[in-house]
């Protein structure tokens, strides 16, 4: 909780730079204070199960390793992303108060215990990203992208409130431990509009982790917000996201398995198969990797389907590992990209030629992705699918080997055409002291995630 403090105070300060005139400093009083907020998770780490808010929130370990995670992912976007405040300075204020909003809304979804404060967090998270992803007002992307969102995000919405209104009639409570007892003692006797409830809560859940078929405003939006948004929006977004539906299918609806199970199976082969098979048709990098985003939720799906309440180690794992190599890959796009709108793979040709350190970042980041070992994504697929197995779900297993098969194609794509093909420029590609570091500090990460798997699961036991 005292994290969740500390980010709150944090984008209120953020809003008063602007009169104080200390808004250059923004970004460095940013990573500080969420280096503080981390710190208090740790000092909050002793197993025991804390409620605030009459019980609307619950910070159990599950909840702090995933406040962590959140707050990590966002120190080092905010490393990434210090070239798009400084961009232009007159918005860097309101801009870097709305990403604050969103990690406060993130980090509400990751330790919501009441569906009052998960509509809560959810709208304090869209509503910032709306206005980010159309913070670009000098691209049509980018308002392209803002509009959609915001008309896809609303109608899903209404499905999530409408999901809550039917189990809040049918249980008389928002509280989700006290749904999940509910479903326990009258297993028999539920209405019928409750499954209703909880079907409508599965359609806006998918709609807010992108997961087919509920993922088409991922492709447009990811490619025409601003490529730091679209950054923080597969990574830190996803996380909080992912947390909020596992903590409602895992603790509130866990009792009602055998009503969504099937459901989410055939989403889930959905999630695997359609967007690893169109990103091999693509050629502007922001959507494959749009398109990728969208398909490593289906591993994350596959897990959870398999065991919905022993799966919170290997997501957190995988989330993890996919967002050290997400924000890897963002940060050498962004630099890469310069001016241009809708970067192709033409873009990387030669890269290492002109950045060797950039290309070897980039280069292990995709390989991570794909799932090559010794990289952290490997043994998140590894973890993934040896669940599976053990629960019985070996023909969706092999499903999964096959879409990462297809997604190895389109990754490679990339790194050949670094290492193989003529640069389009012959000039070296200049890149800060502190892009430098890190992308130094990601490479150390992706190693260091896959040598000590256990310390990260761990965390979470």
């Amino acid at each position: 909780m005292n994290a969740l403090l500390v980010i709150c105070g944090l984008s209120i300060v953020s809003l008063l730079a602007e009169i104080a005139n200390f808004k250059k400093w923004l970004t460095a009083i940013a990573i500080l204070g969420l280096l503080a907020a981390t710190a208090t998770l740790a000092l909050e780490w002793d197993g025991e199960v804390r409620t605030y808010f009459s019980h609307m929130l619950m910070f159990d370990n599950v909840a702090l390793a995933f406040t962590g995670l959140i707050s990590v992912v966002s120190i080092l976007w905010f490393w990434m992303a210090s070239d798009y405040f400084q961009a232009q300075p007159q918005h860097r204020t309101e801009r870097t108060s709305l990403v604050i909003f969103a990690i406060v809304g993130a980090i509400l979804m990751a330790s919501y215990n009441n569906m009052a404060m998960l509509f809560l967090g959810i709208e304090i998270l869209s509503l910032s990203l709306y206005v980010l992803a159309g913070s670009n007002k000098e691209s049509l992307l980018s308002i392209e992208a803002a509009f959609k969102y915001f008309l896809m995000g609303s109608f899903a919405t209404g499905f999530l409130l409408m999901g809550i209104a039917l189990l809040y009639g049918a249980t008389g409570s928002f509280d989700i431990g006290t749904i999940a007892v509910f479903i326990t003692e009258h297993s028999h006797a539920l209405p019928a509009f409750f499954y209703a409830g909880v079907l409508l809560l599965l359609v806006g859940l998918a709609f807010k982790i992108s997961a087919v078929p509920f993922h088409f405003w991922a492709p447009d939006v990811y490619g025409g917000a601003p490529t730091t948004v679209t950054a923080f929006m597969s990574t830190v977004v996803k996380i909080g996201a992912l947390a909020a539906f596992y903590r409602m299918f895992s603790i509130g609806l866990v009792g009602t398995y055998s009503t969504w199970s099937t459901i989410l199976m055939v989403i889930t082969v959905l999630t695997l198969v359609l967007p690893n098979i169109t990103a091999v048709y693509q050629s502007h990098v922001k959507r494959i990797l749009a398109y990728s985003s969208v398909g490593h939720v289906g591993y994350i799906l596959l897990a959870f389907t398999a065991d919905p309440t022993a799966s919170s180690g290997v997501i957190y794992y995988y989330l993890a590992s996919y967002a050290v190599a997400s924000i890897a890959a963002f940060s050498v796009l962004y630099l890469v990209e310069g001016n241009s709108e809708s970067i192709t793979i033409e873009y990387f040709n030669g890269l290492f030629k002109r950045n060797p350190l950039l290309a070897v970042g980039l280069t292990i980041a995709l390989l991570s992705l794909a799932g090559i070992p010794p990289f952290p994504g490997f043994f998140g697929k590894y973890m993934v699918f040896a669940l599976a197995i053990a629960k019985g779900y070996t023909p969706l297993v092999i499903v999964a080997v096959v879409t990462s098969l297809i997604g190895v194609y389109y990754y490679f794509r990339i790194i050949i055409a670094m290492y193989f093909q003529a640069p389009q420029q012959a000039t070296a590609l200049p890149v800060s002291g502190s892009q430098r570091a890190l992308t130094f500090v990601l490479i150390a990460l992706s190693f260091a995630l896959g040598i000590f798997p256990d310390a990260v699961l761990s965390l979470i036991q």
